[in-house]
């Protein structure tokens, strides 16, 4: 029986978190807080003994990463780009100012926020919704964002060993639509940046043991 336990770490806060505007597939830099994000994150992960590490290609993603290798016995040369773990593309919407857009898509089906249409119509269907609502249709359903999501998950585990531990930095809703997926865990409270979510692979079958994880222990 093969384990490997990953560590999916939230980005730092960057500057368009920072002004509230959608941030998928475009990017911006760490802010100062977004800095500390992800030392912090450094500092509690600090004894963890990797086996290997992984970021998406966004900037924000291998910013917060080497900040936390670079409190880990893990080189941080062994850090690997793993576009998969992108985040969900919001298309047409990427940029946008966040309570204008969610009211805009959301309202009319009575959702006035992000986290109301994830409560009320699960994240799977949030996507397909935003899809559905891209004049351009090049916001990602949820079909298309887990095609490329479980192929990264799926090279990752392949490539380690029994007992590994690996990180994963990654971002939001990558997070919340992993836990969706493999437990019943309430994903309509935001991730932070910086928190760190447990997944526990054994055999192909995924368990989180912990979500959002800001403050508690890290095992």
């Amino acid at each position: 029986m093969a384990t490997v336990e990953l560590y999916l770490v939230r980005h730092g806060q960057t500057f368009l978190n920072k002004y509230f505007r959608i941030q998928g597939w475009i990017d911006a830099p760490l802010t100062d807080k977004g800095l500390a994000d992800a030392k912090r994150a450094g500092q509690r992960l600090a004894d963890i003994p990797f086996a290997a590490a992984y970021a998406s290609d966004m900037s924000r993603a291998q910013r917060t990463a080497d900040i936390i290798l670079a409190a880990n016995s893990l080189d941080q040369s062994a850090l690997q780009t793993e576009p998969a773990f992108r985040e969900e593309s919001f298309g047409f919407f990427e940029g946008m100012d966040e309570g204008e857009t969610w009211h805009t898509v959301g309202s009319p089906k009575g959702f006035h926020t992000f986290d109301d249409m994830i409560a009320g119509l699960t994240i799977e269907k949030t996507k397909d919704m935003f899809h559905a609502q891209d004049p351009y249709g090049d916001a990602e359903d949820n079909a298309t964002f887990w095609a490329r999501l479980q192929p990264g998950f799926d090279r990752v585990v392949a490539a380690a060993n029994d007992g590994d531990k690996i990180m994963i930095a990654t971002h939001s809703t990558t997070i919340r639509s992993t836990v969706s997926k493999f437990s019943d865990i309430d994903i309509s409270i935001p991730v932070d940046n910086g928190s760190i979510t447990k997944l526990t692979v054994t055999d192909g079958q995924y368990h989180v043991d912990y979500y959002n994880n800001s403050e508690g222990p890290v095992l």
